[in-house]
């Protein structure tokens, strides 16, 4: 990853004498990879700051228990956006639950301050799984075969609903919680006996099931840049999970983890085609603001990519695919942040008119 920073020239005017508050941490199973993102986006964008950039720039860390901490030292989140700089971007370098699901953008929406990334409405849908996979179908994107398992449903009728997953295919199924990330808590499962598990595992943990069909192949995944009318697609890149795994939590984060390629090594023009014609769609059917990465299987048998989900805030780490794909233009990761900072002023115009 690159931090080397922006030449003066190249600055974005908005930004100029703008105020930059990170937000990291949240109150998600994702908390640590968010610190580590918001860790990155800071480093990046220390040496931004001065005459002819940035005015100013602080990381806030929002508590496990969801009071925000300047200086280690815990404040109201009303009082703590007052005291703030108010031409402040707020730059959301979160992940998961309410830090991605439209809560804290509705707070700093109706607080009156700029944010990067997309807005309330795509930020609920995205997270919500199933909501994303209708809006997605309905956009003509192809999604795997899945049923949503409910705690009441699971309770009062768990054979019907067993009977129900396991005709979702033959090469096994994923079951996840419809509104994680990250892959945390999500199982990979071969033999229709070990399904029962898997669900109450993902209801224990407070939210429905999404299970969903395994379909063999190639994944992928791709970003996009940009607002409703002119978002842009990065280059793919190719995910190879190392082992006989998919891409969990582990090989997403860990230096031993997925080898991931960009460009991809397997994969053709056409097919990198449809990927990126598949992430814009996704982008622009779920209202995505700023950017967004949109995950995929490439089936082994042929045919149209498989949307796997969309995430409104990808990760900023190290090992984190957006800013890898990016680089392969020409984008470095300091580039990006002031890019996503930019994209959150011009959103932030529009969702006021």
């Amino acid at each position: 990853m690159t931090n080397s920073p922006t030449d003066a020239s190249n600055f974005p005017a908005a930004l100029r004498g703008r105020s930059v508050v990170i937000l990291a941490g949240g109150r998600s199973g994702e908390r640590e990879v968010s610190l580590r993102s918001g860790t990155a986006v800071r480093d990046a964008l220390v040496a931004q700051r001065g005459t002819q950039g940035l005015a100013s720039l602080e990381l806030v860390e929002i508590a496990a228990d969801g009071r925000w901490l300047r200086e280690g030292v815990a404040v109201d989140p009303a009082r703590c956006v007052t005291d703030l700089p108010h031409d402040a971007v707020y730059f959301l370098a979160l992940h998961g639950g309410d830090g991605e699901d439209g809560t804290i953008q509705g707070f700093l929406s109706s607080a009156g301050r700029a944010y990067t990334g997309s807005g309330v409405g795509a930020s609920a849908i995205a997270m919500d799984k199933a909501a994303t996979r209708s809006a997605l179908a309905a956009a003509s994107l192809r999604v795997a075969p899945g049923r949503l398992v409910q705690a009441w449903s699971w309770e009062d009728a768990r054979q019907r609903e067993l009977d129900e997953v396991v005709r979702l295919g033959d090469a096994g199924w994923f079951v996840k919680p419809n509104r994680g990330g990250s892959s945390v808590n999500t199982f990979s499962v071969r033999d229709a006996d070990e399904l029962p598990a898997a669900i109450d595992a993902v209801l224990t943990g407070g939210d429905s099931a999404l299970v969903e069909a395994r379909i063999p192949g190639t994944e992928a995944t791709c970003g996009v840049l940009g607002n409703a009318l002119d978002p842009r697609a990065l280059p793919p890149v190719e995910i190879v999970p190392r082992g006989d795994r998919f891409f969990d939590y582990q090989q997403k984060y860990d230096d031993d983890g997925a080898e991931e390629l960009c460009p991809p090594r397997s994969l053709g023009e056409e097919t990198c085609a449809a990927l990126a014609n598949g992430a814009l769609t996704a982008h622009r059917a779920l209202g995505c603001e700023g950017y967004s990465r949109t995950d995929f299987i490439v089936p082994a048998d042929g045919g149209a990519p498989v949307v796997l989900e969309v995430n409104t805030l990808p990760g900023l780490t190290a090992r984190s695919l957006q800013p890898q794909a990016a680089a392969v233009i020409g984008l470095g990761f300091a580039g990006l942040c002031l890019e996503v900072l930019k994209l959150g002023l011009e959103a932030d115009r529009s969702r006021c008119r």
